[in-house]
């Protein structure tokens, strides 16, 4: 059984990554290959998805599922693809962007 403050994330999560990616609930829906109420119906907490819906959705979004509940994570798309694009750079330019990303949390 999910705790009513899980649901209550889960729909206020998908709710803000939906809002930022600056999609509508329908064309979210559609994109997903259901029914243009699908995501309304969601978060208006009607319907809840499936497990194998919930991974499309996260899919959708770009991000990992543990990222779509860690609301600590303030734009997790961008975030997604700042560490994707870290990953491919060699050492010395991974301390260059750490110490630039330490600069920039001091100020």
């Amino acid at each position: 059984m999910i705790s009513e403050d899980s649901e209550d994330l889960f729909y206020k999560r998908l709710t803000q990554l939906r809002n930022q990616k600056n999609v509508s609930a329908r064309d979210m829906s559609l994109s997903l290959g259901q029914s243009e109420n699908y995501i309304n119906n969601i978060e208006n907490r009607k319907n809840f998805p499936s497990m194998a819906g919930f991974f499309y959705i996260c899919e959708y979004f770009g991000i990992h599922p543990k990222e779509f509940f860690d609301d600590t994570i303030e734009n997790p798309f961008e975030t997604s693809k700042l560490i994707s694009n870290i990953k491919k750079l060699d050492g010395e330019k991974t301390k260059h962007i750490a110490a630039v990303i330490e600069d920039l949390l001091e100020k």
